[in-house]
């Protein structure tokens, strides 16, 4: 997806939650800064994805059970690269803001994954922690305007940021394990706003054209 025809679903996701878009281009710029791995160019991604089929792992709890399913190029969403590395599978892509657990992410990087990091207002402080622990194949993006090397492929969770990339870069089928948008994980945060966050990532799975998309 690009930016114009994203931008109207990001202006309902500031309303609806009161996040500040300065804050989320501040992070955007902190991330540009401090990116120090091997730029990965969408021209890459278009490879590894056209005509492909894709398995995106969320991090639910249903993922371990549905590991069976997964087929062709694997994007994870940040903790489920946990679980993935457990059951000795190794991701080609990993989407990121930055709160799964670090050593499993950087472990992920080094073993050949593309490590895709996410800005927004509320991660600044992790990106300046750990933005530059990533030595191997890197991108940042946005939810807000893209510019230079900081992308927007649509999106709003790592999930669902992992489903819309797999759909810019046209692959042929995608194929959702791990995802359950109704039982999300605590995290330590606010359990109501991680369920409208996920009420939001179904609206925008919903949104992408239903033939290619497989739902376990």
């Amino acid at each position: 997806m690009l930016y114009n025809e994203w931008k109207d679903y990001y202006h309902l996701i500031l309303k609806d939650f009161g996040f500040d878009r300065g804050r989320d281009e501040t992070s955007a710029r902190l991330l540009s800064d401090l990116l120090r791995g091997e730029a990965t160019s969408p021209e890459e991604l278009e490879g590894l994805f056209k005509g492909k089929t894709v398995t995106v792992a969320g991090d639910g709890p249903n993922l371990p059970r549905e590991l069976d399913d997964v087929r062709g190029v694997l994007i994870a969403a940040d903790e489920a690269t946990s679980v993935l590395l457990e059951n000795g599978m190794t991701p080609n892509v990993v989407m990121t803001d930055l709160d799964g657990k670090m050593e499993d992410l950087v472990k992920a990087n080094e073993m050949g994954a593309i490590v895709i990091i996410h800005a927004h207002g509320d991660n600044q402080d992790m990106i300046k922690k750990f933005a530059g622990r990533f030595r191997g194949r890197v991108m940042g993006t946005t939810q807000s305007v893209p510019f230079d090397q900081i992308h927007n492929f649509g999106g709003f969770t790592d999930g669902d940021r992992g489903v819309f990339l797999a759909d810019h870069f046209e692959a042929s089928e995608i194929r959702l394990v791990g995802f359950d948008f109704d039982n999300p994980r605590e995290k330590g945060k606010d359990i109501e706003i991680k369920k409208r966050k996920l009420n939001w990532a179904f609206v925008l799975v919903s949104k992408l054209p239903s033939e290619k998309i497989i739902l376990h």
